[in-house]
């Protein structure tokens, strides 16, 4: 008899989140759901006043702010409640009015921007230094007007923002046929059971000793996705173009100059992180050689690269093991943190009992106002436990955040959005290391850290050259049929991992299931992310409170600097490759242990 998942309902309460700390039930929900959609009529009163009054410009900004932290809430109630069982009818459709509302919000409101900049300079200079003028939002302002080459006529502004909820489809279709839709067949697993697979389960079967399991698992995935490639292109392929029409409607000459403006962050960042991973594709070439000699392999394929170099020293760790492991391994940063931290675990923001239906991956999110959620299905295993520590990282950063901003000031842009789940990763890390009894078990918490740098710097940054590749190529006008899009990532798996690996044809299909390339250029922040935590981090093991200090301020920064402004006060400067080298440099460190250890 195989292993069958749990229905949502069948998990214990203590393995699920709070979503009653947001509404306590869909009653609730849907009374304020009405209350808002009613209210969202009311933007009118402001249109066409804005310049009039300091009382009409600041009424407008905060009724549009009070407006987003309770559809922040609407929408992450039903969105949480849908994703931990994506097969449920009724929160699906309840995420989907919150889309919907936040969209017919979002065409309310969009006069904002452009009436502002319609505003005469001396005028609204009056407006912004007069007594009724409210000082949290100039930030607000400041934005707006840096964006005024951007901004289109009110008319135009409306459009775009209407057609919101339609240029979402693309991400929709892909989220539904890969968790809701699609159904994996069953695998023998290691003890001779017939085990459905999951997207939970995947990385736990690459991860397993028997290379009968890691190849079925492989190309049982590879298979399920090959089967509907040609769907799945059609639905990247949309994605990338709404995020092109975006670019040329906001007048940008790119879709990634778009996403990158947005974020505040210089294009060069992009390009000076792909130029500055490849000058160290050697230290991959070498890693992987590793890898081959001590598997004993003859050969390595693209499903040996996740099971650990030493095996037995990967225990089982039971969940509140891992709260306890990732509460010490944070000491480091204080007493403020570890009560939030604490505050955290004991108030169930985590959801990490895996069931039928359940979104896969893990993430961090949740409403201003109420407090961060996590979502994770734990596998009882060290990827799991850094896993918990990285989500942990994102609550943490959005718990201060949004304790000391204003909502308009809360949201830190996705480009700082990986460091504190990355700091936190490598603190860990750290801690594990400290304590390691012998060799085998600090050989198996290096060959972790180099499994980890792998994925988050050389496998994100192919991502993101990827990425770049097909967006170009896209406003170039070319098609991006399946075998097009498989072709050029068969490429990029070739030069990123060399010659000493067979880089099997089934991993050409990879690009058609990452979920974050419905986020146009998200991913290489993850790289960039982690070469400024290894910086952060190193600093704060280093010079202990003062490095906390400017750290925790970096937490509680929000978005009330531009990102590239707050990482630098915290002591890292990513306008430069430095960060990306230091963190080759502790690559290259821990490999050469491993080697000695392992080769010696």
């Amino acid at each position: 008899m195989g292993i069958k998942l749990r229905k949502r309902e069948e998990v214990p309460v203590e393995e699920t989140w709070a979503t009653e700390d947001i509404f306590p039930g869909d009653e609730a929900w849907e009374k304020e759901f009405e209350a808002v959609k009613e209210e969202i009529g009311t933007y009118s009163r402001y249109r066409g006043h804005l310049g009039d009054s300091a009382e009409n410009l600041y009424g407008a900004l905060q009724f549009d702010a009070g407006m987003g932290e309770r559809l922040e809430k609407l929408y992450c109630y039903a969105h949480l409640n849908s994703d931990v069982d994506t097969g449920n009818q009724k929160h699906q459709q309840m995420a989907g009015r919150a889309a919907g509302l936040y969209a017919a919000a979002s065409a309310a409101s969009s006069y904002i921007p452009s009436e502002i900049l319609e505003i005469p300079e001396e005028r609204l200079k009056a407006l912004r230094t007069s007594e009724g003028a409210d000082r949290s939002f100039d930030r607000t302002l400041d934005l707006i007007l840096r964006d005024k080459a951007h901004t289109r006529s009110p008319e135009v502004e409306e459009l775009l923002a209407d057609a919101a909820e339609m240029a979402d489809g693309p991400a929709q279709i892909f989220k539904m046929f890969n968790n809701a839709d699609t159904r994996f067949p069953r695998i023998t697993d290691e003890n001779g059971q017939k085990t459905e697979l999951t997207h939970g389960r995947y990385v736990t079967f690459l991860e397993s000793g028997d290379r009968r399991v890691r190849k079925e698992a492989f190309q049982a995935m590879y298979e399920t996705f090959g089967h509907h490639k040609n769907t799945l292109a059609a639905a990247f392929q949309a994605n990338v173009k709404q995020a092109w029409f975006y670019g040329k409607a906001k007048k940008y000459p790119s879709a990634r100059a778009y996403y990158m403006d947005s974020a505040h962050v210089p294009e060069e960042v992009y390009d000076t992180l792909i130029g500055t991973v490849r000058e160290s594709l050697p230290l991959m070439y070498r890693y992987v050689e590793l890898r081959k000699n001590v598997l004993e392999l003859p050969e390595l394929h693209m499903y040996d690269l996740y099971t650990p170099l030493v095996p037995e020293a990967g225990a089982r760790i039971p969940y509140r093991e891992a709260e306890r492991l990732v509460t010490e391994a944070l000491a480091p940063m204080g007493e403020e943190y570890l009560a939030a931290l604490k505050k955290g675990f004991e108030g169930r923001w985590v959801d990490y009992g895996e069931n039928e239906g359940k979104r896969s991956g893990a993430y961090s999110g949740g409403p201003y106002g109420v407090h961060p959620y996590v979502l994770m299905s734990y596998q009882g295993n060290l990827d799991s436990v850094f896993t918990l520590a990285h989500e942990m990282g994102h609550a943490m950063h959005s718990y201060f955040s949004n304790e000391n901003q204003t909502y308009a000031n809360a949201q830190y842009k996705i480009f700082v959005a990986e460091v504190a789940s990355t700091c936190n990763e490598n603190l860990l890390n750290h801690y594990l290391l400290e304590r390691s009894r012998d060799k085998k078990e600090r050989a198996y918490i290096l060959n972790h850290f180099l499994d980890g740098f792998k994925g988050t710097v050389f496998r994100q940054t192919m991502f993101a050259e990827f990425e770049k590749t097909a967006h170009e190529l896209c406003q170039a006008g070319e098609v991006l049929t399946a075998d097009r899009l498989c072709g050029i990532y068969q490429k990029l798996n070739e030069d990123y991992f060399g010659d000493g690996i067979v880089v099997d044809p089934q991993i050409s299909l990879e690009w058609a299931r990452i979920p974050h390339f419905y986020t146009p250029f998200y991913v290489y922040q993850y790289a960039t992310g982690f070469s400024a935590a290894v910086a952060l981090s190193e600093r704060i093991l280093k010079e202990g409170e003062p490095a906390v200090r400017d750290y925790m301020g970096f937490l509680k920064g929000g978005c009330s600097k531009d990102p590239i402004d707050l990482l630098a006060d915290a002591g890292v400067d990513m306008r430069t490759p430095e960060a990306i080298r230091s963190a080759m440099g502790a690559f290259e460190r821990a490999l050469t242990e491993l080697c000695g250890i392992l080769e010696g």
